[in-house]
């Protein structure tokens, strides 16, 4: 008896997971993830390389290089090719609609005016998230660090490019450590042991890359133009919102300005309102880009904020999506290459280096503020490496400690 015919998948699915089954693990990440965009990284990696093994810490750390270097908000962006390695380009929109969906329905809701958590307790609470992602992202960083730069050289790259980070311009701060990073290791290190295959096994056709870059360029070009000849508030506000994720590097807090000055002023959303959306989206988990669900269904006036509020969202993710499924394909194809392997190696200890200036600022800087704060956080992160502590226990007991701390002062 003949077996049923097997219908053949395209060839750069992976044949390990479902979308769905992206879906839920992101979307548990999406709603216990706290911290901002650095700790995000520490949280993915903890989950999807350490616990669920779905790549390596080398892989993870070229899609962190790549989305560093890319517009557009880099722990979303990583996430999203997170889940195209993992179920294909269904993965991609399943990652990207899990880890985003809990921070825009809160957000949307508190544009409605919905009083957030406040008094000792919720600050207290608040806080000890926050000091929980200081040991979450430190873990992180020591982890990668035996991977990623075990050497002298590699930890020589890795303090050159923090250096590099702390004291340039935002604007190149992340940017300028990866390339020297490369060109570092394309002079100094040997290609050596192969790199992991995973990244280069996704094998996207260079055709969704070349859609992607074509839709990218298309949508920023026209969104205006059919502002303008329209006159549509819709399509004013989606256009608004593209062009800001669209021109923004370093993701993050980094796109603040742009959106004030597209939302504010505009006249669109007051200046207390911005303020009030900003502190809600700093203490609430996943991507700090969902801010713009709740400026989109702040912007007056509106005839639907559910509408203009999806428009927020959809206009300041949709360029980073689109920049990183562009860039993708062609990445897998020339990183086999013996001189790629040897720059990958630069940018791999680079990308440790970026890791430690941003744990030390602005999450230290912004966290870590008497001496209970840094003992908690010790604590915190005692509990993950030398007790293998499960986080969300850490995280539980960061949070409790700080309610306690609060309460006693």
């Amino acid at each position: 008896m003949s077996a049923e015919p097997s219908v053949a998948r395209p060839h750069w699915i992976p044949h390990r997971a479902s979308s769905v089954e992206v879906l839920l693990v992101f979307l548990r990440l999406g709603c216990t993830s706290f911290g901002g965009p650095i700790a995000h990284l520490g949280y993915f990696r903890k989950e999807l390389v350490e616990r669920r093994k779905w790549c390596s810490e080398s892989t993870l750390a070229e899609i962190i290089a790549i989305s560093q270097s890319l517009p557009g908000p880099a722990s979303s962006q990583t996430g999203f090719a997170l889940g195209i390695l993992r179920a294909g380009c269904l993965g991609g929109l399943a990652a990207w609609v899990g880890f985003t969906l809990p921070s825009a329905l809160l957000m949307m809701a508190f544009s409605y005016g919905h009083s957030f958590i406040g008094g000792r307790i919720g600050n207290g609470l608040l806080h000890g998230l926050q000091l929980a992602a200081v040991a979450i992202v430190a873990q992180a960083v020591l982890a990668m660090q035996k991977s990623l730069a075990p050497d002298r050289i590699r930890i020589a790259l890795s303090v050159g490019a923090t250096a590099l980070a702390l004291f340039l311009p935002p604007q190149v701060a992340t940017i300028a450590p990866i390339v020297i990073g490369a060109a570092a290791g394309l002079l100094i290190l040997r290609s050596g042991e192969e790199t992991s295959s995973d990244l280069a096994d996704l094998r996207m056709p260079k055709s969704i890359g070349a859609a992607s870059a074509f839709a990218f360029l298309l949508l920023l070009l026209a969104l205006p133009i059919l502002a303008r000849v329209f006159a549509a508030p819709w399509i004013d506000v989606l256009s608004a919102f593209y062009q800001t994720g669209a021109l923004v590097f370093g993701g993050g807090h980094v796109v603040l300005p742009l959106l004030e000055n597209a939302v504010v002023a505009r006249g669109w959303v007051s200046q207390q309102s911005f303020l009030a959306g900003y502190g809600a989206a700093q203490v609430l988990p996943g991507p700090l880009f969902s801010f713009g669900a709740y400026l989109g269904a702040s912007v007056r006036p509106t005839p639907s904020p559910i509408l203009f509020g999806l428009l927020g969202l959809v206009g300041i993710f949709t360029p980073g999506m689109l920049a990183m499924a562009a860039v993708l394909p062609f990445w897998s194809a020339v990183r086999g290459n013996q001189f790629m392997r040897r720059a990958i190696k630069g940018i791999n200890a680079s990308v440790v280096g970026i890791l430690v200036a941003a744990l030390f600022h602005p999450l230290w800087t912004a966290t870590i503020l008497r001496a209970s704060d840094f003992w908690i956080a010790l604590l915190a992160f005692t509990l993950l490496t030398a007790w293998k502590i499960q986080p969300w226990l850490v995280v539980s007991s960061a949070a409790l400690l700080s309610i306690l701390v609060s309460l006693v002062q």
